[in-house]
């Protein structure tokens, strides 16, 4: 076989393995994210999934601020009673997690129905944790849709039950590359599955009440 053509297979083997496990998440996810208040179910938390506050070039992220108008959104709405909140913290000068409160108590959520995870490092930690250290058996995920269909097919696959509620999510070119980024994020969850790859941290039970 010429090199182009073993090129060309390697491609195409590429792009079905794409395919199928873009395919699973999407079926695994069908029916459970929700874009309407009047539609998503009641669920007792929350879990807000973490993002920067600000872009690289400095201008405002609308996916995080999407995802607070989204939380605000539930908790108003009587869909939620807590809010948990997880993200990076990493480093003394990044922590997503204070940040996203900060901006949820100036929205007007009471600050002691807001709880932190600052080990959110991505979304596996995120779901893992909020079962095993937050000792939850069911959340509501907020996020933009191409994410919460991720965190969905995770949490199931990691023994809890997860739904959806929709943030607006971004059109045109900066939409796209997130778009792009997501379909090689879903062949990861398959490659942590198979490695049974585990959080960064655990730490004590923290119980959401």
């Amino acid at each position: 076989m010429g090199f182009l053509k073993k090129v060309g297979l390697l491609i195409a083997c590429v792009l079905l393995l794409i395919f199928i496990c873009n395919l699973i998440i999407e079926s695994g996810a069908k029916g459970k994210t929700f874009s309407s208040l009047n539609t998503v179910p009641k669920n007792r938390v929350g879990l807000v999934l973490g993002t920067a506050k600000k872009l690289v070039g400095g201008q405002p992220n609308p996916y995080y601020s999407n995802r607070i108008k989204a939380t605000v959104e539930l908790f108003n709405s009587h869909k939620i009673d807590f809010v948990l909140v997880s993200g990076d913290n990493e480093t003394i000068y990044y922590n997503e997690p204070n940040t996203i409160k900060k901006d949820l108590i100036e929205q007007g959520i009471p600050k002691e129905r807001i709880y932190l995870d600052y080990a959110g490092f991505r979304t596996l930690d995120s779901m893992v944790r909020a079962n095993v250290v937050f000792g939850l058996d069911s959340v509501t995920v907020i996020s933009q849709k191409f994410h919460n269909e991720r965190a969905i097919y995770i949490a199931n696959q990691k023994g809890l039950h997860a739904i959806g509620y929709n943030a607006q999510g971004i059109p045109g070119k900066g939409g796209f590359k997130v778009q792009i980024r997501e379909y090689f994020a879903r062949v990861k969850v398959f490659i942590d599955l198979l490695l049974k790859t585990e959080p960064k941290f655990y730490g004590n039970t923290i119980e959401i009440k």
